[in-house]
């Protein structure tokens, strides 16, 4: 891809030609012109010979694909940072191997820090079960050591890091030899990520939006709260992300909301909604998740943590507020909640009003028919994970042990979401599973239940214009003329038109359909790679040497 050397400037005119531009306006679109950070002219090659002479820049794109940038609407910025710079044993294959990335990380470092790791999944290992105390101990060399499951809904520690919480013996969740879950582990975490030092912190957050950038990522929904990091992490990372070049932040804070006082201060903190990861339940990988009935392998059914009334006081403030509301639930029970919480509010409210605030659910893994069709009552979105399933879905996966199998191949529906007109957001909930958005779209046009599977064109908006819609902005996420000029150009093959139904695909594919085509996202296929990235106009992520 070659460019011209005009100078750079604030509002300088940019033409880009001769490649693939994806675009309603035109589904055969070869060029591209941006002015003042917007779109401004999506057309033929022809035609922008008329443009030529009068802009800033040119960027032949010498047969590469310009798309909307993505947007990632669930992760954990910092917490992806740490696990790009830090301790990752989302590779290790099993316990042994673990425990070896674990001494030898130990023994790399001089400083006398804690040691935060994160990615292991006992249920992927062999040994099927999590290291021990003293197995830790032993590894870390009595260091303090932090180390979230993948879920990041339990850990395990080692003693030394127990040492700094006083009282965590007699926190509910703790137990002696196992991974820490609810008040315990929420106490640990707040100890571990309270000994990263600021310089630390903002490394950390530095090299997650520029890893974002690198994969066409244009904007993140950082989902923070108390909970899960704490208040000068989060309005560091807004701040941090509106001074620097790189990936724009809307940023959720997950905390429980009253009254009008409570909905300003989530508004003074700069966050755009009461919501991301405020808890209704935890994961199912931790056995955490609230479920109508036992899990399959455990005699118990998760952990409830909001009632439905607590979900209507939040869902009522936040409404007559003009802020978002939003809600952490994936088992069955935690969905139902959430819909009979949103539904009293309505009957408060209004239907109308409580519809036209977009509230969301992030995650909504086990739904029915019945909380799918109150979903689009209620106009709620659903901001859902699609790599979920392909780490851990299928006959074989984590799902099916915990639920069985009947239950687990209902989870994530996201055609019948689709179906009822039930808006979605795709994200990764990185670090849980990594920024990765052509596979996101590609697990979810190819979820491992079929029944579930959906278009690559619904998958690809759900994952750009999907996740704007998500924050309320309805002008982004498209390449039209007046939309943000939010894009990705990407290095790859042929284009296709790829459906779950043989007959849509044949009539796509029809010149007459006026239906863009996409990258080839068949399992095995290499996944298009990030020539460039761009926000607003503003270049922020260009591939070495291209």
């Amino acid at each position: 891809m070659t460019e011209s050397t005009a100078p750079q400037s604030e509002h300088r005119t940019v033409l880009l030609r001769g490649g693939d531009v994806h675009s309603p306006a035109d589904p055969f679109a070869t060029a591209m012109v941006v002015e003042r950070g917007h779109v401004a002219w999506v057309g033929s090659e022809g035609a922008a010979d008329a443009f030529a002479g009068g802009v800033d820049e040119v960027i032949d794109l010498e047969g590469a694909l310009v798309t909307p940038a993505f947007t990632d609407s669930h992760v954990h910025t910092t917490s992806t940072g740490l696990a790009l710079t830090g301790l990752d044993l989302s590779g290790a294959r099993t316990l042994t191997e673990a425990l070896a990335l674990v001494r030898a990380s130990a023994s790399g470092r001089t400083d006398g820090g804690v040691i935060l790791g994160h990615g292991w999944d006992a249920a992927r290992w062999p040994e099927q079960r999590p290291p021990s105390r003293a197995e830790l101990d032993e590894a870390a060399g009595g260091r303090a050591l932090y180390l979230p499951r993948v879920d990041v809904h339990s850990a395990v520690v080692t003693t030394a890091l127990l040492d700094l919480v006083p009282g965590v013996t007699g926190l509910a969740g703790y137990h002696p030899d196992g991974p820490l879950t609810g008040d315990a582990h929420h106490a640990v975490r707040a100890a571990a990520h309270g000994a990263v030092t600021p310089a630390q912190r903002a490394r950390a957050q530095r090299a997650a939006l520029a890893h974002a950038a690198s994969l066409g990522i244009g904007t993140l929904h950082e989902c923070a709260g108390p909970e899960i990091s704490d208040e000068d992490d989060f309005t560091g990372l807004l701040a941090l992300a509106a001074e620097q070049p790189g990936p724009r932040v809307f940023g959720y804070w997950a905390e429980h909301v009253e009254d009008a006082e409570g909905a300003r201060r989530i508004r003074e903190l700069g966050a755009v909604g009461a919501a991301g990861d405020l808890f209704v339940d935890g994961s199912l990988g931790s056995h955490t998740a609230h479920l109508h009935e036992p899990y399959a392998d455990a005699p118990h059914t998760g952990t409830g943590l909001l009632d439905a009334a607590a979900i209507a006081v939040h869902v009522k403030a936040c409404t007559e507020a003009g802020l978002q509301a939003g809600f952490h639930a994936i088992g069955d029970a935690a969905v139902s909640a959430v819909v009979a919480g949103v539904r009293a509010a309505s009957e408060t409210l209004g239907l109308a009003r409580i519809r036209a605030a977009r509230h969301r659910v992030e995650h909504a893994e086990m739904l029915t028919p019945e909380t799918v069709a109150a979903f689009a009552e209620l106009g709620l979105t659903a901001s859902v994970q699609p790599a979920f399933d392909a780490a851990w879905g299928g006959p074989d996966g984590m799902y099916a042990r915990r639920l069985g199998p009947e239950r687990a191949a209902t989870l994530n529906p996201y055609a019948a979401l689709l179906r009822a007109g039930v808006p979605l957001a795709f994200g990764s909930d990185s670090p849980v599973t990594p920024l990765d958005p052509w596979g996101t779209v590609r697990a979810a046009a190819h979820h491992r239940t079929p029944g579930h599977r959906v278009s690559v064109r619904a998958g690809f908006t759900a994952h750009t214009r999907g996740g704007w819609r998500a924050v309320g902005r309805d002008d982004g996420g498209v390449l039209v003329p007046g939309a943000p000029a939010d894009y990705a150009v990407w290095r790859t093959g042929d284009l296709l038109v790829q459906a779950p139904d043989d007959r849509v695909a044949r009539w796509s594919t029809d010149p007459r359909s006026g239906t863009p085509g996409l990258p080839d996202l068949t399992p095995g296929a290499e996944l298009p790679v990030c020539l460039r990235t761009v926000v607003f106009g503003h270049t922020v992520y260009v591939r070495p040497n291209e």
